[in-house]
């Protein structure tokens, strides 16, 4: 008898998403996660009266970053359903509060990750669930042209 410890084999699918370029998409995720969290945590916690609106949005932002860097990373075909969802999410929340905090200011006296479609943050919350849209599409147009082949 052999001590073989098994380890689980990742599927292509898996392999795809979180190595290379995913890797690294996963890595901004989990940076914006943190920043987000960070901002509303210390904005909620030290002046909420001042912009509540604001900061449970930012909350809101940093909920939906934090679920996509674990979806994204685990890469299962129901993670990557969820990761999908967290991207339109964040794609349709940047655009609306950025139309909004545009149209409207001050309706937002402090911003919010998504203020501006995410001029404080280099524009990246407006890029990013774009990136993770395509990035999802691609790896399983990649792993369905794999499957076809064999």
């Amino acid at each position: 008898m052999t001590n073989e410890t098994t380890t689980p084999q990742l599927s292509t699918l898996q392999e795809r998403t979180r190595t290379g370029t995913g890797r690294i998409l996963i890595a901004v995720y989990a940076v914006f996660s943190l920043a987000a969290a960070a901002r509303s945590f210390v904005q909620i916690v030290d002046r909420f009266e001042v912009a509540p609106v604001a900061f449970i949005l930012s909350a809101v932002a940093a909920a939906f970053y934090i679920l996509a860097t674990f979806t994204l990373a685990r890469a299962s075909t129901v993670s990557r359903k969820l990761a999908t969802w967290s991207c339109i999410i964040e794609f349709a929340g940047v655009i609306t509060v950025g139309t909004i905090s545009v149209i409207v200011p001050e309706w937002f006296p402090e911003a919010t990750v998504w203020s501006n479609f995410g001029q404080g943050y280099l524009f990246i919350p407006l890029v990013l669930p774009i990136v993770g849209l395509w990035w999802l599409h691609h790896t399983a147009r990649l792993d369905a042209a794999a499957g076809s082949s064999h």
